[in-house]
């Protein structure tokens, strides 16, 4: 259980027409500035995205105030808890979109994909096909260097630099996913609820959004089919099904993930490099 004096970490996104973006930024900033929040919220025309920090007082007063914008009085929040401020600032941001794909086309407040929550989604796992006998296929949607801290077993990982790159992949593997039901996942929902639809509209006719993402799988039924831990974007880097911080980390000069293996490592040196360095520097002498 938390103490009285732990951090309460807050992860939330919605899709919805939001042209008011300019007039609201400084309110969020002016808000959070005064609770002594930190992390990141992202204002588009096409909804929210946020990443936040604070005491519980200050937590609770935040999403009074957001969700008395009838917009977003049913924003869904994932919580975990930190024993020390995960961000190092508050920052609020205007963007084209909430989560990049560069698809105008993908508009999910006019209809979501479908979703299987967490409890099902296990069902299915573990009896090996859905409800109607279909074989179950798990997608990652997020950065290869996200899927490399851990994901579901057996899932398909097309080793994806950058979100922008999905639409052009999976229709190059359409054909490999027919007759199966694919269940889109990523950390909290935004890129698979995105690539749901995108997968709907280029002629998917059974695929799924993890409802949630993985953190609300692991909060929901823990840790079964999925081996590792969770990569998410602040200073603890992994989470494991707990939604306890690991001690997996980033590394400072080349953003590499270092495992508790990889620090062992004499190349790892925190704040100045790690093996990852070391291979990226010998690659160029061996190839000459």
């Amino acid at each position: 259980m938390p103490s009285d004096n732990s951090y309460v970490n807050i992860a939330a996104y919605k899709f919805i027409t939001f042209n008011d973006t300019v007039e609201k930024r400084p309110q969020f900033r002016a808000l959070c500035e005064e609770l002594d929040l930190k992390g990141t919220i992202l204002l588009s025309p096409e909804g929210i995205n946020l990443f936040l920090a604070g005491l519980r007082e200050s937590i609770d007063r935040f999403l009074a105030w957001l969700r008395s914008d009838e917009r977003f009085a049913d924003i869904e929040v994932k919580e975990s808890y930190s024993d020390r401020q995960p961000f190092n600032r508050m920052l609020v941001k205007l963007k084209r979109e909430i989560i990049t794909m560069k698809n105008p086309l993908i508009q999910p407040e006019k209809g979501r994909a479908p979703a299987v929550d967490a409890k099902t989604l296990k069902r299915w796992l573990d009896q090996g096909h859905d409800d109607a006998g279909k074989p179950v296929v798990m997608v990652d949607t997020r950065n290869a260097f996200e899927v490399d801290v851990g994901t579901f077993n057996n899932t398909i990982d097309y080793r994806l630099e950058k979100f922008s790159e999905f639409p052009e992949v999976i229709a190059q593997h359409k054909d490999d996913l027919s007759g199966k039901t694919v269940v889109t996942f990523c950390t909290g929902g935004i890129r698979c609820e995105k690539a749901a639809i995108h997968m709907q509209n280029i002629g998917f006719d059974s695929v799924y959004q993890l409802d949630g993402g993985i953190l609300k799988y692991f909060e929901e039924v823990g840790g079964e089919h999925y081996t590792g831990d969770c990569f998410v974007f602040d200073y603890r880097t992994a989470l494991n099904p707990k939604l306890e911080a690991t001690a997996t980390v980033q590394c400072f000069a080349c953003r590499a993930v270092v495992t508790p293996r990889e620090q062992l490592s004499p190349y790892y040196i925190p704040g100045k490099s790690c093996p990852h360095c070391r291979k990226e520097m010998r690659e160029p002498a061996q190839a000459a």
